[in-house]
């Protein structure tokens, strides 16, 4: 799924959190969304979702303004856990599947046991690590053209970010598009074809991740690091 915004503005009591975003976002390629908390990330991302209205600008997935049509093809992961703390897991996957005509709960159950989570464990029994696998059991485990991560990562420990990024590469289905939202960069650089660099709401930079590091000698991490202070 293409994505492509142009001068795209959001503003929250006054606050730009989009100020004239302009970008396009390929189909087929895991994309980094990469920036400082507080930088619009999370404000793309919804928007992108269907869940939230721009004021200005243009916004298109494959040509069409976010709504019934493109939210059938988006598969999101918000931030914060909305599911309800009295279900197991199973009982998830269950209501997923009749919820989203595209799970695919073979993959699902597939995911399940590479995470080594179990059905019956209800989410208030779940630590936040564990949560946060589930919930991206659920996003991959649909057959989208446009996944939507907002930091999948965010407050684990590194044995399950690694564990986290392995679930996205394998769920992950080739020739759909994958945006990631994130300031932990170190730790998503390897599995990013483009990087897109997120600075008060602006992209300052977009370009594929491989010509990047041969352009500046850095690893991503390093390059952002440096664009910021620039």
């Amino acid at each position: 799924m293409k994505v492509q915004c142009t001068n795209l503005v959001k503003t929250y009591r006054q606050v730009r959190a989009l100020d004239g975003l302009t970008l396009e976002i390929p189909e087929g390629a895991i994309v980094g969304l990469l920036g400082k908390n507080g930088q619009g990330k999370s404000t793309l991302i919804k928007l992108l979702a269907g869940v939230a209205r721009w004021d200005e600008g243009e916004l298109t997935l494959d040509g069409q303004q976010p709504g019934t049509a493109t939210k059938a093809k988006v598969s999101w992961l918000p931030e914060v856990c909305g599911l309800d703390l009295s279900w197991s897991a199973g009982k998830v996957l269950r209501f997923w599947e009749e919820f989203f005509p595209d799970f695919n709960r073979e993959k699902a159950d597939a995911l399940m046991r590479q995470l080594h989570l179990d059905p019956g464990q209800k989410l208030r029994e779940m630590s936040k690590g564990i949560r946060e696998k589930l919930q991206l059991v659920l996003v991959m485990s649909r057959d989208a053209d446009l996944y939507l991560l907002d930091e999948p990562m965010s407050g684990v420990d590194p044995v399950t970010r690694d564990e986290i990024l392995d679930t996205i590469l394998t769920g992950y289905r080739p020739g759909s598009t994958l945006l990631l939202s994130t300031h932990l960069i170190q730790d998503v650089e390897r599995i990013l074809d483009q990087v897109i660099f997120l600075d008060k709401g602006k992209a300052v930079l977009q370009e594929d991740a491989d010509a990047l590091r041969q352009r500046t000698g850095l690893s991503i991490s390093e390059a952002f690091k440096r664009s910021m202070q620039a």
